[in-house]
């Protein structure tokens, strides 16, 4: 069963303003948001998380971020815990629901063991990542777990007032608890080691930990080591726990001539919902329908049975594959909110959106307890768990 241990993070001293610090992950930061992080303050944690080559120091963006990384614990920027603890991690949406969970270092394991990926991966350079960790390292943010095992979030619990708390560029409040009572770490411990845990983010990241593990392992003659492990958000797979959004879809590059509400009705019933205004489009999405967006109306699909049979699946994502993977030349954009794809229909970029549904905490359940992968794409976990609130240092 998974592996789960307390470590000793590095956090940022008490004269460092946490709001001014705290970054997304790397991956969903653009080049414009990148260069307002950095500019917002000087130890902000996106100089390490997605560092620039520093030309006049003649280093490049590995060596840089490893230097900055050096210079912060060695001037006490970040501080080390006296002892190994796990962390409770609560974030608060502005809407007042939140998702808690705990952090700790998660055992790593190659593929057919228990700690299971959630969702296929589109192919993507993971070299980056690996060049980073080994310049730096160290865990600079944590990859996102689900666990199977019932009641996981009684045992980390978080009470009385934070020990670290920042509010992002969202509203989103970030909140950080110190877990270091033996018991209350045990139980922790054996809860996460009970049950498989599901890559629900990170899944690059982990096959990083993974490789560097192997490349470290080789190196030193297998012996054991921080690499062993990488820095995992667990949270327990509980519809109070969680927050899942869907990831909607835009189609380009399709043939002028065709008819997508005629593609589409190979597989689904349409019924024709209203204009393509914003109005139509967001009472769409608040109402959790699946809908075909084009420039001059909405339709409502309904998968029929045998979507649901040729597809072998109850996914959105396989649903509507069904007719976008028979489309030549299609261009899918992937969005995580309603606005920006239907934008994208309405300025020309994109010939139609498809408005998914968000998977549910039972779909999750069921693929992950299968041991299948759902498709790339199919699930957005939300909020983003901030860069910066704890790094974990890899020593060895």
């Amino acid at each position: 069963m998974p592996r789960f241990q307390p470590f000793s993070g590095l956090r940022y001293g008490p004269e460092i303003p946490l709001d001014q610090v705290i970054a997304p992950p790397y991956d969903v930061v653009g080049p414009d948001e990148r260069a307002r992080l950095a500019a917002r303050h000087w130890a902000n944690a996106i100089h390490v998380e997605l560092p620039v080559d520093d030309a006049k120091a003649g280093l490049d963006r590995y060596e840089h971020a490893a230097r900055v990384f050096t210079a912060w614990r060695g001037e006490g920027v970040v501080e080390p815990e006296t002892s190994p603890v796990f962390y409770a991690y609560r974030m608060t949406s502005p809407d007042t629901t939140s998702v808690t969970g705990v952090i700790g270092a998660l055992g790593c394991e190659p593929p057919g063991g228990d700690v299971l990926p959630h969702e296929q991966t589109i192919p993507k350079d993971t070299t980056d990542r690996l060049d980073l960790l080994r310049a730096c390292r160290a865990n600079l943010s944590p990859i996102w777990g689900l666990s199977l095992t019932p009641g996981l979030s009684e045992a980390y619990r978080p009470e009385g007032e934070p020990d670290a708390h920042a509010v992002d560029d969202q509203g989103v409040v970030h909140s950080l608890w110190v877990l270091d009572d033996p018991a209350i770490v045990d139980e922790v411990a054996r809860g996460v080691s009970a049950s498989p845990v599901v890559i629900a983010d990170g899944h690059h990241r982990y096959e990083t930990a993974v490789r560097y593990q192997a490349e470290r392992r080789a190196a030193n003659g297998g012996s054991p080591g921080d690499f062993d492990l990488v820095m995992a958000f667990i949270v327990e797979l509980a519809e109070d726990q969680l927050s899942v959004g869907p990831i909607h879809r835009t189609i380009a590059g399709a043939p002028s001539d065709l008819d997508l509400i005629e593609a589409f009705q190979s597989w689904f019933d349409t019924v024709h919902a209203g204009p393509a205004d914003e109005q139509v489009v967001e009472a769409i999405d608040a109402s959790d329908a699946l809908a075909l967006v084009l420039s001059d109306g909405v339709w409502l699909l309904s998968p029929r049975r045998e979507a649901y049979e040729t597809a072998g699946s109850d996914l959105d994502s396989s649903l509507v594959a069904l007719v976008t993977d028979k489309i030549g030349g299609v261009q899918l954009g992937y969005h995580h909110h309603w606005h920006t794809a239907f934008s994208a229909v309405t300025t020309g970029t994109a010939q139609a959106a498809l408005l998914l549904r968000p998977v549910t905490v039972r779909q999750i359940r069921d693929w992950a307890q299968a041991r299948r992968r759902m498709p790339p794409k199919s699930t957005y976990f939300r909020p983003k768990p901030r860069t910066g609130m704890v790094f974990r240092p890899v020593e060895d």
